[in-house]
């Protein structure tokens, strides 16, 4: 028996390269690293987006102007035709009653449009309604019913805060003179 007819045991992880063992591991010397620059030193870290003396992309980029996108009231839409087809005469139209009939999702504000006919009465209590959509539903007989929406609680408290400001500087030149 030789000693290349052993049984080996099979392993099931590979084990590690050592790296800078001399120059008979294959990996010597620099150890795979090459020679010379910040990449070849212990204590190296990459750091993100950085790309050496390129102008940075975040430094190319204009940074000009201010965008609102992020506080944008998203109103979901439902046309007086769909509301006629779901509803009949004198139910009332509410969020909850349209998210129960899944004609909008629960977490938007609903509008109502003015497309199509409607050809009875309803009570109608949604967060917008349009100018010919409100002709509509009134002259039908009828009635609108406006939910503020979160947008239009905030310009509420901002208006107080603004009459709260101005009455507080009035009862001060009040007391001045």
């Amino acid at each position: 028996m030789n000693l290349d007819e052993l049984y080996q045991l099979v392993s099931k992880r590979q084990s590690r390269k050592r790296v800078g063992r001399g120059p008979g591991s294959g990996v010597g010397e620099t150890a795979g690293r090459g020679d010379k620059g910040a990449k070849s030193r212990s204590g190296y870290k990459r750091q993100l987006f950085n790309e050496g003396g390129q102008m940075p992309l975040a430094r190319r980029l204009p940074k000009r102007g201010f965008s609102n996108y992020a506080f944008k009231v998203r109103y979901e839409a439902v046309n007086l035709d769909v509301v006629a087809a779901h509803f009949g005469d004198g139910e009332t139209v509410d969020p909850e009653t349209l998210v129960k009939k899944g004609l909008v999702k629960a977490d938007r504000p609903v509008k109502i449009l003015a497309r199509g006919e409607l050809p009875h009465k309803l009570t109608v209590k949604v967060h917008r309604v349009s100018a010919k959509a409100k002709e509509a539903i009134e002259a039908k007989g009828g009635t609108i019913d406006l939910i503020p929406t979160r947008k239009d609680k905030w310009e509420a408290e901002r208006i107080e805060k603004i009459k709260a400001k101005r009455a507080a500087r009035a009862e001060r030149a009040k007391a001045r003179a």
